[in-house]
């Protein structure tokens, strides 16, 4: 597993050269979903087949940005499933963007989940890795990332960051969501979904929503390579991860593309989720 850390932050200080440096126009490629790549996703997305290629225990990768998982050793025993540039559009009007990474041992499966990583290039590169036993916190600095601290949220907190369009949303969302907003919380909302999470981890809580909507009824964001990394992370730290009526972690993806609704955050906001979600089955 250290090795595999190792290669996220040998990536990740690439990718940051490339977010510096890198043409940051569209391609002529499209990713699985038939979106038009940037020159970003493209190179981010090869620096991290790259670094992990070079560790004999990883056995499969399956890229965002990719249709098919990627055997790399028949011997290795690590899954691993990354965005390799998420929030990429952002990066033209100079927001913060990451690569968000689930590993799993023997398939892609949640059941079989055993680490979680994120990065955040922003004003400063901050990389957080989830195991069995902590949330850690590391910081970019002179080349090195060195730890930070442990991380773990709060029973309650007071941010909120609603996606998706609220034109789709059910009735019933949006008067929960309106409802939050009533109470004091503050909205704080880039589009980015790694940096939206990020400051709901470190400020202590909150609430992450993505719901199914009209539009799309499955929700956008992909399980494999957004949404059981993500809650991996928050289930550590003392939160929950639901798709509106059960833990995130719970369901199978039929392919490794499968998207899900879902909601992250402390405890206090997720079961109200779940109590309002409840009323409308």
């Amino acid at each position: 597993m250290n090795m595999i850390l190792q290669a996220i932050q040998k990536s990740a200080i690439r990718i940051k050269e490339a977010i510096d440096v890198k043409d940051i126009g569209y391609s002529q490629e499209q990713n699985s979903s038939g979106e038009t790549q940037l020159q970003l996703d493209i190179q981010s997305d090869l620096i991290i087949e790259e670094e992990l290629s070079r560790i004999e225990g990883v056995h499969t990768i399956a890229s965002e940005e990719k249709e098919e998982p990627m055997v790399l050793n028949e011997n290795g025993h690590y899954f691993i499933a990354f965005d390799p540039l998420d929030g990429s559009s952002l990066v033209d009007v100079n927001l913060s963007v990451g690569s968000i990474f689930g590993i799993y041992e023997g398939a892609f499966t949640p059941s079989k989940m055993v680490a979680s990583c994120y990065v955040v290039y922003g004003p400063r590169v901050e990389l957080v890795f989830a195991d069995e036993h902590h949330v850690s916190l590391y910081l970019l600095q002179n080349g090195e990332f060195e730890f930070v601290k442990h991380l773990h949220l709060n029973e309650k907190g007071k941010i909120m960051a609603p996606g998706g369009t609220q034109q789709y949303w059910a009735p019933y969302h949006k008067a929960m969501i309106d409802g939050f907003f009533t109470r004091g919380y503050r909205l704080r909302y880039s589009g980015g979904m790694v940096p939206d999470l990020h400051q709901i981890l470190l400020k202590g809580g909150g609430l992450f929503s993505y719901p199914g909507a009209a539009d799309k009824p499955e929700g956008k964001l992909r399980m494999l390579f957004e949404v059981f990394p993500f809650a991996f992370i928050f289930e550590r730290a003392g939160g929950k991860a639901v798709d509106g009526s059960a833990r995130v972690l719970e369901k199978e993806p039929r392919h490794v593309h499968d998207t899900s609704p879902c909601f992250f955050g402390s405890c206090d906001e997720v079961n109200e989720v779940l109590s309002v979600y409840a009323g409308q089955q």
